[in-house]
């Protein structure tokens, strides 16, 4: 920190905000639309709309909406309503920057403390800042320049997201050759399709979990052992969880081949129903289901593919088989049907589908490079490890124009 900076508690860099006779606006009083955004203390900017006029603040402005009980940082430039419930209003005095506050407030570390309150925890933490306020400006310029370069990808890989959702609709209801459709029990499909059980396709199984009690098992392993929270991505291609050649056959643990489609049938949230396809020679956990397909009638990209539509309605089976972690079976899964067209439009289909999912991929390549370049800024910069005038910010622009 150089001499041309100063400490202060946050409780010291506040000026008081006079509001007490605006209206809170209830949660249940949200609105869909509205003359004015509501802001509380939740995750998303804006909560709700009201027409209140009563409750909107439009002086003085920018403020800075801390959530009291969340720790999120909101900065509002604009005529709002605020939320009933855990919202403080900070207000910077004159000779600091509003926006360099905000992220100056963003950079402290506030460890949470469950649902109880953190605003009197903040005012005492200290922050630093230039005691020139151009140099603060300049500061809190190139961090809104980062952030929103930031929100630009993140807005880009969720359209990305959106298309590959509306694309798979499309590919798996009306196929590539513009055919008639039949009505099935899977819902409409090209006539030409044929609907099948997913277990005609190959054999389906999963694995175990061998005994830890036996060390051989586990020590100096050389085959990867895979459990369902591996089972995130489209293509699993290595594996970090290993058993013994031995533990393999003596705990009869299925050796399952590459191109074996794999489900985690076990889990909570998001893990359920999730498909791979293996691409490395591994065996599987009690949670792992796997269908090693007959190639020569299904290509196991496009079953892939299709279960990926089918996540949500897989879920629900699950959660209606009363187990509260939720679990699916082999046995619903031999029974499960899905479409099949000829192996020529299965394979332009997942050539289609590929090319989304390295799209994706890509940005979000480039959504974790900005994470990584706005933590690393907002840290540096707030302590003065770094300058604004030493910072080449070219990578940054053509980034931005990338996007």
């Amino acid at each position: 920190m150089t001499q041309s900076w100063i400490s202060a508690s946050v409780a010291e860099c506040l000026a008081p905000v006079s509001v007490a006779r605006k209206t809170k606006i209830q949660t249940r009083d949200y609105k869909k639309s509205g003359r004015f955004p509501v802001i509380d203390q939740g995750q998303e900017l804006i909560a709700g709309w009201t027409n209140e006029e009563s409750a909107v603040i439009d002086s003085p402005l920018p403020l800075i909406v801390f959530g009291d009980h969340t720790r999120v940082f909101k900065f509002i430039d604009k005529p709002f309503a605020r939320g009933a419930d855990g919202t403080q209003l900070l207000l910077p005095k004159p000779h600091i920057d509003p926006l360099f506050f905000f992220y100056a407030c963003r950079a402290i570390d506030l460890p949470a403390r469950g649902y109880n309150r953190h605003f009197t925890v903040l005012k005492e933490k200290e922050l630093s800042y230039p005691v020139s306020k151009d140099e603060q400006t300049s500061i809190a310029r190139v961090l809104h320049k980062t952030e929103l370069t930031l929100t630009k990808q993140e807005d880009l890989l969720k359209t990305l997201q959106e298309l590959k959702q509306a694309t798979m609709r499309e590919l798996f209801t009306r196929g590539l050759r513009g055919e008639t459709q039949n009505e099935t029990e899977v819902g409409l499909v090209p006539e030409s399709w044929n609907v099948v059980a997913l277990g005609s396709l190959g054999k389906i199984g999963n694995g175990s979990t061998p005994k830890r009690t036996t060390p051989t098992y586990w020590n100096r392993g050389t085959f990867p052992w895979l459990t369902s929270a591996k089972v995130y991505d489209r293509e699993i291609k290595n594996a970090d969880q290993f058993v013994t050649e031995v533990a393999l056959s003596e705990c009869h643990l299925p050796r399952v081949k590459p191109g074996a489609i794999l489900m985690a049938i076990t889990g909570q949230g998001k893990t359920l129903g999730h498909c791979a396809v293996l691409s490395i020679e591994a065996t599987i956990s009690q949670h792992v289901a796997y269908l090693q397909t007959n190639t020569e009638r299904a290509d196991p990209g496009f079953v892939r593919g299709y279960l990926e539509t089918k996540y949500e309605y897989l879920r629900q089976v699950a959660a209606g088989g009363g187990s509260t972690k939720g679990a699916l079976t082999c046995a619903f899964l031999r029974n499960l049907l899905i479409p099949l067209p000829s192996m020529n439009e299965q394979r332009e289909i997942v050539a289609i589908l590929d090319s989304l999912d390295r799209k994706i991929a890509l940005h979000k390549q480039k959504r974790t490079v900005l994470e990584e370049l706005f933590k690393s800024l907002l840290h540096k910069l707030m302590n003065g490890e770094i300058r604004v005038s030493k910072l080449n910010l070219a990578a940054l622009s053509s980034n931005e124009a990338a996007v």
